[in-house]
């Protein structure tokens, strides 16, 4: 039996098999406080970040957001809770929230929980834990609280604010989806706006681009997605390029570089979900499997390059 499991441990570690893929944020202003998370947590959070900043919302309301999922449901989509409510943010069906489909469609999910929060006033201004509990009428209204240092630290980080401090352990892609499924993501969490194509690489029209995008977008979130372009190599299932050109913004939302960082952010999050290898951006670059997953040099030097956010599948 000893031997038996000696040999399915080495196995294991052998191939990588080391269960799910996890993620972590820290602090950018060095200060040691981070939060440890899973990739479908991730994927999650990166979603109700994305919903956010296309509707406009400061990094206070995501931050609220994330903490009142991470209390409701950890994060997870889960399709059970008290009496009939459902999903990130255990939303009821029977209190007008939606249909138990549109609840359990995250983005939809959070796309719901913004329209109520913004009809909160001053909720930037209020304790989190109240604010949160003015738009989910909890049992445990006190119970917000002690999520809002890992939603800070989330938030900081899928808002572009907080640059190179999310990562996750990733896999290196074994069956990539290639561009297509990149390309459904962003259309999934930032509106079918994100495949505006530009230059000459851009390749055949994705299937999600003609679907209805599950968020809605308005006049002044439109001009907040990037364009996207993609490249292949000329060999089948070889290495594939999603190009996502970062839009201009003004310097008091933080500028291009944050817009840049929050896409960057993006990928990771979504690493293990969509096969993505590698995710570069001004001059750092993150690598799925590698050692501890940092954001290294990426030997361009085109540290001042904020224009681009570069996403590698099936390398």
């Amino acid at each position: 039996m000893l031997l038996a499991l000696a040999g399915y441990l080495a196995v294991q570690y052998l191939t990588g098999s080391r269960g799910e893929p996890k993620c972590k944020v820290v602090a950018g202003n060095g200060d040691g406080e981070s939060y440890e998370f899973t990739a479908e947590q991730a994927v999650n959070a990166a979603t109700i970040t994305a919903v956010g900043t296309l509707r406009g919302v400061p990094e206070r309301a995501v931050t609220i957001a994330l903490a009142t999922s991470l209390q409701e449901s950890a994060l997870l989509n889960i399709a059970h809770g008290d009496r009939d409510s459902l999903g990130l943010f255990q939303q009821r069906p029977s209190q007008g929230w939606g249909t138990e489909k549109e609840i359990l469609d995250p983005t939809y999910a959070a796309d719901e929980f913004y329209e109520h929060l913004e009809k909160v006033p001053d909720y930037t201004k209020l304790p989190l834990t109240i604010a949160a509990q003015r738009v989910q009428r909890s049992g445990y209204p006190e119970a917000y609280a002690k999520h809002e240092p890992d939603a800070t630290l989330l938030a900081a980080a899928l808002t572009g604010r907080a640059a190179g401090t999310l990562t996750c352990e990733g896999r290196p892609s074994t069956a990539p989806d290639g561009p297509e499924t990149v390309r459904s993501a962003l259309v999934r969490d930032f509106g079918r706006d994100v495949l505006r194509k530009v230059g000459a690489e851009a390749t055949a029209t994705s299937p999600a681009a003609t679907s209805p995008a599950s968020a809605s977008a308005s006049a002044s979130a439109s001009a907040a997605v990037p364009s996207v372009s993609s490249t292949g190599a000329s060999s089948p299932g070889g290495p594939q390029t999603v190009t996502l050109t970062v839009p201009k913004a003004p310097a008091a939302q933080g500028g291009a570089l944050r817009r840049g960082w929050a896409l960057a952010h993006w990928a990771v999050a979504n690493a293990s979900a969509l096969h993505v290898d590698r995710v570069s951006y001004a001059g750092r670059a993150w690598t799925a499997g590698n050692t501890q997953s940092e954001w290294r040099d990426d030997g361009s030097g085109a540290r001042n390059a904020t224009d681009e956010v570069r996403i590698v599948t099936g390398q």
